[in-house]
């Protein structure tokens, strides 16, 4: 996953709403969004890694979320482990975050953002195992985490919320679309978000993030809908997660659109739905 913009109990009538764009190489088999499960048992509700098992983003039955991207960095060191799993790990486990930040080893990841939350508690963290002040650099492992409160917040590919031309756009739609939420009961609330997931214009050069890629690299990832045919790799999905109230607590609606670049389908073109209560 390789943006995402997600807003936590800002807007009273959507407590939870996430958008996020997934990037991988285009030969990485994987499933769409569905309902799977674990070795143990515990029920997933998100796309799913097939090479690896995990996920890059995923709900539970209980109320438990976790997102994941990856840290660019020019020189990419393979972890022990796969980065997958630690969102597989929060949705099976029952500690809170500070006893789940203490188990993990940030030397065995490569880099990433993870941010974990527990929507009934309303307790969510951010952590990482990149500096947040230079994260595209080599340092000595450690992790770093913060916990994080009511607001809007937007990941890419650097630290919690880096201000990248889109991941700034992604937050503005976010914003937008809380705002419609309030008046609008017809679902053109998310219009924006699919407007800026869907976007595939780069930056302007004099706003490009210096990752230490070849610039041209770093031109094709700016935008938030990726296409580089050439390395065969690029926005693989995108994913609305929107809450509301009900009857019997919460329902969560998610809606994923997959592209299949190799086809041509245009962004939008094929979809899958879950719904699930949260009580």
């Amino acid at each position: 996953m390789c943006l995402i913009a997600f807003a936590l109990h800002a807007e009273p009538a959507c407590p939870l709403l996430i958008a996020a764009n997934r990037d991988e190489f285009l030969d990485r088999p994987t499933a769409p969004l569905h309902r799977w499960n674990l070795p143990d048992g515990t029920e997933v509700v998100g796309g799913r890694d097939l090479r690896d098992g995990g996920t890059w983003l995923g709900l539970s039955p209980q109320g438990r979320v976790a997102m994941l991207t990856n840290v660019r960095q020019a020189i990419v060191g393979p972890g022990a482990r796969s980065r997958g799993e630690l969102v597989t790990r929060w949705l099976q486990g029952d500690s809170d975050e500070a006893g789940f930040t203490e188990d993990i080893d940030p030397g065995a990841y490569g880099g990433f953002n993870l941010v974990v939350g527990d929507f009934h508690a309303r307790r969510w963290r951010w952590l990482s195992n990149r500096h947040p002040e230079n994260p595209h650099e080599v340092h000595s492992p450690a992790l770093h985490h913060r916990a994080l409160g009511a607001g809007v917040y937007g990941l890419s590919n650097a630290s919690l919320d880096t201000p990248w031309p889109k991941t700034q756009h992604l937050k503005q739609a976010m914003h937008t679309a809380l705002q419609r939420l309030r008046h609008d009961a017809t679902g053109q609330w998310a219009d924006p978000l699919a407007q800026a997931l869907f976007d595939g214009q780069p930056a302007p050069d004099t706003d490009m993030p210096r990752t230490g890629v070849p610039s041209e690299a770093e031109r094709a990832l700016s935008s938030a809908f990726v296409r580089m045919p050439e390395r065969a790799y690029g926005t693989r999905s995108s994913l609305l997660v929107s809450t509301r109230p009900a009857a019997e607590g919460w329902q969560v609606d998610l809606m994923e659109w997959t592209h299949d670049h190799a086809a041509g389908v245009a962004p939008g073109e094929a979809q899958h739905r879950v719904e699930l209560v949260w009580s």
